[in-house]
Formats: structure tokens, C-alpha cells, sequence
């Protein structure tokens, strides 16, 4: 059975609150399943693949420690029976070199169970 969108809806919003809180319990609690995955490709070719609670974690801890000011702008949600899409623009300072971040991508999502299994995460530099 395919997901209704404002379930959907509902799991991106808990989903946000959770990655930016940093809390992961609230995370694997009610919005994903046990087994989700999440690739991201970080710079370039370098395509990571955090598929447990610690690779999460130290992904979290990783852009904490890289990024300020990280902002989700231009944020559009496009569904289809099975997956939905976000398309967004994200700027950041780099906390290194005070430079500024801005990167444009898309966000596939695959539901299992009423929750995210599945977020793929394709960017570009802006």
C-alpha cells in the first residue's frame, strides 16, 4: 500500500526535527525503520553510505564540527506512489575557512511500514 502524503508529509517534518536536534532516539523511535539507509555523496565522488544509528551519529557529529549556519531553503516536495523527491538549496559557512557553502539537490525517499526506509541525497555545488 502506498503511503499517503500527509503521512508522508508528517515523517519529513519528524524526520527534520530529529536530524537537527540531533536526537537520534526521537529518530529511530517513530520515524525510520531499523534497517534505513541514507547515502549522501559528501564532495565529489565520495559517496558515503549510513546505513546504522552510529554511522548516523558520526555524520551528524562530522558536519557539527565542519558547518555553521547550515539552511534548507527553496524546499519542494514532489511525491509519487512509490518514493518522493525533495528538491532544495542548502547554504552553510565553513567553519574552517569562514568561506560560504551553497549546494543545490534532490532527495529520493522509499517508505516500508508506515516509515522512511530509504533517502538517497544527490548535490551540487550552486
Amino acid at each position: 500500500m502506498t503511503l499517503p502524503t500527509d503521512d508522508r508529509d508528517a515523517l519529513f517534518k519528524a524526520f527534520g526535527r530529529a536530524f537537527f536536534k540531533e536526537d537520534l532516539d526521537a529518530l529511530y523511535d517513530a520515524v525510520v525503520t531499523g534497517d534505513f539507509t541514507w547515502t549522501i555523496n559528501v564532495a565529489g565522488d565520495d559517496v558515503r553510505v549510513l546505513d546504522s544509528r552510529d554511522k548516523i551519529a558520526d555524520f551528524i557529529a562530522e558536519r557539527r564540527r565542519m558547518l555553521d549556519n547550515v539552511r534548507f531553503e527553496d524546499v519542494v516536495y514532489h511525491h509519487a506512489p512509490d518514493a518522493s523527491f525533495m528538491t532544495f538549496r542548502m547554504t552553510a559557512t565553513d567553519k574552517m575557512t569562514g568561506a560560504a557553502i551553497e549546494r543545490h539537490g534532490v532527495e529520493r525517499y522509499a517508505f516500508r511500514d508506515g516509515r522512511l526506509a530509504m533517502k538517497d541525497v544527490y548535490t551540487r555545488a550552486g
